[in-house]
């Protein structure tokens, strides 16, 4: 099996550095009106906002600003999510996806007049997006999707042509969508957000809230962070008083590039269902362009030959694209709301909400993070829109009731998890017997002494032994070959190979194991 060239990793990663800036150090103290814990697009759009509003602000990121979901996006602003309007009419009604579509339009207008704003070249392009289907039997959903998007608001119709270099049965075309660099554009947010005042720390782990008048917050490190106000950006919560994590199901997308001449562009924005997921962009590179594909979700933890689904992904890329070679490859982690509308707004029930959240947004972070920021700024400031607000509540009455065969499965998985992986381990029908069976650059989940280990050996042989227990709520990790992680099927918490969290919920490490212990 030919491996995909990953040095390059993501593009967006590699083609923009951003400025490092100060941790937060053991004593330190800040205060601020209000503290964003998560520096993604979501966590800088809110600060910002907020900071262009006049309040104070302190940012707070585990580890580098866009540098985790953020940095590994595809970049697609668009209102058009898949085929998500026929069912909006249907469940919330006419009204609900009317104000999701103008919100989703308002953020990915506001993407372009705030780089005119602050001047920046983020690569802004303004292309169509298309949901398509190749099989004759899919065009009646997306004729409803045409009809339910232009009843919406949007500039929407069905059509059976498009640039894509092979023949689709039909597509839902919506005109004025765009796409960009986000970490050019993020980089020029953060940077603007200190001129105004706020201030960024990287590598400040938030890991407490005390939601009192003020908030207090603790880091790993020993500083204290006070607001009158917190909103937590962190993709998946990492403090869930509001029980959402029973209504957000995780889900992982492989993504592999490679020149295209510019001549073959196919000029717009793509993504169908069909074949496990196909989505498909380009973007400016050197004199032609760079086509990025991305596809073959599956939920973090529970994918044993991820090295093989980007096999399948770079097939398809070169049946469609002939002669394109894959010269970047990433992974970027996505959680979706059981009702498909994004949970944006206070945390928990209260009349006098101090603490905010954003998460939810099944794969369209980034219409979706700019959005967070303009509504939760408005939530803080009195100036939200209602109809917003009301649309993105995370309290919103009967979404729990009207989703609960969705929360049921997505509980009933994280339950199977809990017990089986277990079982399994106990039993040793793990995907090995014991440590010895560990081939180089490979991990997996073993009993040693009674104890559920996830270890490691890397191409030296060494062992990195951990416990597999994940620091969120208990369950078992499980090891991704091809990226070198270990991940949480239960809410997608990922840790590298000496357990340090990667990505949340999960606030602290995996227990490192003395490899003695193992009894090499």
């Amino acid at each position: 099996m030919n491996r995909i060239p990953d040095t390059s990793g993501s593009h967006w990663m590699r083609t923009a550095a951003i400025p490092a800036y100060p941790p937060l150090l053991d004593g330190d103290e800040a205060d601020a009106d209000v503290a964003v814990i998560g520096a993604g697009i979501a966590g800088l759009s809110v600060a910002w906002e907020l900071s262009r509003a006049g309040r104070t602000v302190v940012l707070l990121e585990a580890d580098r600003v866009a540098g985790g979901v953020t940095g590994h996006t595809t970049g697609k602003l668009s209102a058009l999510h898949t085929t998500v309007y026929d069912g909006l009419r249907s469940s919330h009604g006419p009204d609900a996806a009317r104000v999701y579509a103008q919100s989703q339009m308002a953020a990915v207008r506001h993407v372009g007049e705030v780089a005119a704003e602050l001047g920046v070249d983020c690569e802004l392009e303004h292309r169509p997006a298309l949901t398509y289907c190749e099989d004759p039997e899919g065009t009646d959903a997306l004729r409803a999707e045409a009809e339910a998007a232009k009843e919406a608001g949007l500039d929407a119709s069905f059509v059976t042509e498009t640039d894509l270099p092979y023949p689709v049965a039909g597509a839902v075309r919506v005109e004025d969508q765009a796409q960009f660099h986000p970490r050019k554009y993020l980089r020029a947010l953060a940077a603007d957000l200190v001129v105004r005042g706020g201030r960024i720390h990287e590598q400040t782990r938030v890991t407490g809230l005390d939601e009192g008048e003020p908030c207090r917050l603790t880091t790993a490190s020993g500083a204290t962070v006070t607001a009158r106000a917190v909103v937590v950006a962190t993709h998946h919560p990492v403090f869930d008083r509001g029980l959402l994590a029973a209504r957000l199901t995780q889900h992982r997308d492989l993504v592999v590039a490679g020149p295209l001449p510019a001549d073959r562009d196919p000029q717009g924005m793509y993504i169908t269902r069909e074949g496990g997921k196909r989505s498909v962009r380009t973007a400016p590179y050197g004199d032609g362009r760079l086509l990025i594909v991305t596809g073959e979700v599956f939920t973090p933890g529970t994918e044993s030959d991820t090295e093989g689904r980007y096999q399948r992904l770079t097939a398809w890329m070169r049946e469609r694209f002939p002669g394109v070679t894959p010269t970047h490859r990433w992974a970027a982690q996505d959680n979706a709301a059981t009702d498909t509308v994004p949970l944006i707004g206070p945390l928990h029930h209260g009349d006098d909400p101090r603490v905010f959240v954003a998460t939810g947004f099944a794969g369209w972070g980034m219409a979706g993070g700019v959005l967070a920021g303009r509504l939760l700024s408005g939530l803080i400031t009195g100036q939200a829109p209602p109809e917003w607000a009301q649309l993105y509540d995370p309290r919103r009455p009967g979404s729990v009731l009207r989703t609960a065969p969705s929360v049921a499965k997505a509980q009933w998985d994280v339950g199977k998890h809990f017990v089986k992986d277990r079982l399994d381990t106990a039993l040793g029908r793990g995907p090995a017997d014991a440590v010895e069976d560990i081939g180089p650059g490979e991990g997996a989940v073993v009993r040693v002494g009674g104890r559920a280990c996830a270890v490691h050996r890397d191409e030296s042989g060494r062992l990195h032994p951990l416990s597999a227990v994940c620091t969120h709520l208990g369950c078992l990790v499980a090891f991704n070959p091809a990226e070198r992680t270990w991940e949480c099927p239960c809410h997608g918490s990922r840790f590298d190979i000496d357990g340090e969290v990667l990505q949340g919920p999960a606030l602290h490490p995996l227990e490192a194991y003395d490899p003695d212990d193992l009894g090499r």
